[in-house]
């Protein structure tokens, strides 16, 4: 009776999934039905099993030089999957929106002298054409510390206070140590990822304000500009350079209120009554337009503009 008893408890007993990392090839190229920062489209056939275990845990995306090069750029986690439901041999790997993360750095496949990042591609600098790949513990540390080791740069320090680097960031990689703090850890802190998104939105519009064009820097050589999140945290907006613009104070303040937005063609709109002529004239550029970034893949995303227009100018 023990014996029965005890085997009609297992089978009773819910079943633990293990939660395993990824890495998720993404590319602009692609013939999926992608939707960056929200879902990731794969057939079920060659990737469901692996798409999976992945849910409740973090992937890496990468992107080729035939998809557009950026090699592993960006982080976030996976929610759930869903089945396509225009077609039954594809599904979704729903993500997390607000989790995402932009990389500091853009980081390649291969290092000369190291090798792959990704332990389980070959040592020759052939191509692993595997869409889904799971990796370890340790293959994530190394990926996650090239690409948000802090930049050094004066347009990306901090307007204020000496240079931080990041625990455990930057340095050569070495073996993964739990102990000492699991990366996953880092990336769900608030101050770590307001202080990455700070660095990246500097950096790529140059430390200069993208409304007014003043690039005001301090006694140090620090830039005044600011960091604004188009859709802002509170409304699970991601930390992607994207969803970012550099503003001065005073124009930060005025686009959180929703009493400055962006056009689709970059426009500068300004709300009825958001302050006279004159301050405006001092305030934006004779021309108000948004200035954006020398780089395409930095430049702000139109649905996260349309979000701002539609939710929170005043216009």
């Amino acid at each position: 009776m023990l014996v029965i008893a005890l085997f009609s408890f297992l089978k009773r007993r819910p079943k633990v999934i293990l939660m395993v990392k990824a890495v998720f090839i993404q590319s602009s190229h692609s013939g999926y039905d992608d939707q960056p920062g929200k879902a990731y489209h794969f057939p079920k056939k060659h990737y469901l099993s692996r798409v999976e275990q992945t849910v409740g845990d973090w992937v890496i995306f990468y992107e080729g030089r035939r998809g557009g090069g950026r090699g592993y750029h960006a982080v976030q986690r996976v929610l759930q999957v869903q089945n396509d439901p225009n077609d039954p041999e594809m599904a979704y790997a729903l993500l997390d929106v607000g989790s995402e993360l932009s990389f500091e750095n853009l980081v390649p496949r291969w290092v000369d002298g190291q090798g792959p990042f990704e332990t389980g591609l070959p040592k020759s600098r052939g191509s692993n054409t595997s869409a889904v790949r799971l990796i370890s513990d340790g293959d994530f540390a190394r990926i996650i510390n090239a690409g948000l080791e802090a930049r050094k740069e004066p347009n990306a320090l901090p307007r204020t206070g000496d240079f931080v680097a990041e625990p455990g960031f930057g340095e050569a990689p070495t073996p993964f140590e739990p102990q000492i703090q699991p990366r996953e850890m880092l990336l769900s802190q608030r101050a770590f990822r307001d202080r990455s998104f700070a660095r990246q939105v500097k950096h790529a519009y140059g430390g200069r304000c993208s409304m007014s064009g003043l690039e005001l820097r301090n006694g140090g050589g620090r830039p005044e500009v600011e960091a604004a999140h188009i859709v802002p945290i509170s409304e699970r907006g991601p930390d992607t350079v994207r969803n970012g613009l550099a503003l001065s104070g005073t124009v930060h303040w005025m686009f959180d209120r929703g009493l400055l937005s962006i056009s689709d063609n970059n426009e500068v709109l300004v709300a009825k009554n958001a302050a006279d002529k004159a301050a405006l004239d001092r305030l934006l550029l004779p021309e108000r337009r948004l200035i954006e970034p020398a780089d395409e893949a930095y430049r702000p995303h139109k649905s996260y503009l349309r979000w701002h227009r539609e939710n929170v100018f005043k216009g």
